[in-house]
């Protein structure tokens, strides 16, 4: 027959409760005892307190997780993968921890099993060696949070190369000439997996002798544009190419000046800006040369309709890298360049008479990716003013590095388009002896967020 016991209280030799009920409150333990389970024994209806036990035969091939347990991973000889417990309950956790220090060589993919991980519907991916996370399953929304994790690079984007820098959250590479990124970790989506990017192509040189300015180079870029995703990146080394200023002719007439040079990031191609013209006789039509933004026609002698800037946005792509440069005026005697087109605006045309008036050059396009608001891409101003006509103020390079054209008998040459903006050159004066300028050189900045 079995026996009951009835009390309300155990006390040790002490005369203290060791075991209490009150109000279906049972108490085990006085204050200061440690309670300890028997070898061998197990606790069940107790819960988990954010712990796990860990088994210490490490896995070395893919297997399923159980709930309360933790695991030592050996990815030594290949990749494996841990699938999360089907059909978790709130308060289910696991632990994974790297056993020999090679998820960098063999990586260990974490299979989220039909739930979220971190509210995304995607894997987790464990890449850095020695790395150890803990996750526990909140609800049908968030899934597995990562509560506990050392290591936790392995989310987001690493990579070298350039000048680097950093604001809030976000590394930024900054190429002013050749070099390589290198990526040595790619992410996933619950970090970073893509980057930011702005790739700004060389100048075009401004072109001699009432010359168009040159045009700006290609800007492209998807900071901080919603509508242009940013690009994915995975572990290899990306050349950057940054594309030079163009160098001027001397002291020519009748002739297109040079274009920039392209830049170039992964599958980002920004075209340089096209060169400007200068003066030419109603006979030798000589419009400025198309690139990403098009060089300003240069002046042209006793006919209605000058000589045509240059198209921008050559080649084509979406969204536009450039705009057009402007006509150059037409007129007996005094005439004067366009201004060349800036990413942000078209050049100018240039205003015949005396005075005969340049274009200015294009505006460019501020942006901000390098954690400071810039403008890039400014067009260069047209040159005005043969000789004798009346001196008249330089025309105005754009805003973003476009150089001034000339209309000064004592600097007949434009100014040069400012280095890393792709500026384009400002045209020359009205005199032979005018030279057109240099193009700025181009720039690429790349931008991630690393934490």
């Amino acid at each position: 027959m079995a026996s009951t016991i009835k009390v309300n209280n155990i006390q040790n030799q002490c005369g203290a409760n060791i075991i209490n009920e009150s109000a279906n409150t049972i108490t085990i333990g006085a204050s200061g005892d440690t309670i300890t389970l028997a070898c061998g024994a197990s606790q069940t209806g107790f819960g988990r307190t954010g712990t796990v036990d860990w088994d210490t035969t490490a896995k070395t091939a893919s297997f399923t997780a159980v709930s309360g347990n933790g695991y030592f991973v050996n990815t030594t000889s290949g990749a494996i993968t841990l699938t999360l417990p089907s059909s978790p309950s709130a308060g289910d956790i696991v632990s994974i921890s790297d056993y020999a220090g090679t998820f960098a060589i063999y990586n260990l993919t974490v299979a989220r099993n039909g739930s979220n991980i971190r509210g995304s519907a995607a894997d987790l991916v464990l890449l850095v060696n020695d790395q150890t996370v803990t996750l526990i399953y909140v609800d049908g929304t968030q899934g597995w949070n990562v509560v506990q994790e050392s290591n936790n690079s392995s989310n987001f984007i690493s990579a070298t190369g350039g000048t680097i820098t950093t604001s809030g959250d976000f590394k930024i590479h900054t190429f002013t000439g050749p070099g390589t990124f290198t990526v040595s970790c790619a992410g996933n989506s619950l970090g970073s997996n893509t980057v930011d990017y702005l790739v700004v192509a060389g100048g075009g040189a401004g072109a001699a002798v009432t010359g168009g300015g040159g045009g700006a180079g290609g800007f492209r870029t998807n900071y901080p544009s919603p509508a242009v995703a940013g690009l994915p990146v995975s572990v290899q080394g990306y050349p950057i190419t940054v594309g030079a200023g163009a160098t001027t002719n001397t002291n020519n007439i009748l002739q297109q000046d040079q274009s920039g040079s392209s830049s170039i990031f992964s599958t980002i191609t920004s075209a340089g800006g096209g060169g400007g013209s200068t003066f030419s006789l109603p006979s030798n039509p000589n419009p400025g040369v198309s690139g990403g933004s098009g060089g300003g026609g240069g002046g042209k002698d006793a006919n209605p309709v000058g000589n045509l800037g240059g198209t921008g946005n050559t080649p084509p792509v979406s969204p536009p890298q450039g705009n057009t440069g402007g006509t150059g005026s037409a007129f007996n005697t005094y005439n004067a360049g366009g201004g060349g087109g800036g990413a942000g605006g078209v050049g100018s045309n240039g205003t015949p008479g005396d005075p005969a008036a340049a274009g200015p050059g294009g505006v460019g396009l501020a942006n901000s990716i390098s954690g400071s608001s810039i403008f890039y891409a400014g067009g260069g101003g047209g040159g005005s003013g043969p000789a004798p006509g009346t001196p008249v103020p330089p025309s105005t390079g754009g805003n973003g590095g476009g150089g001034a054209g000339s209309s000064s008998p004592t600097t007949p040459t434009g100014t040069a388009g400012t280095t890393n903006t792709g500026g384009g050159g400002g045209g020359g004066r009205g005199t032979i002896a005018a030279n057109g300028s240099n193009g700025g050189s181009g720039i690429v900045i790349i931008r991630y967020k690393y934490q």
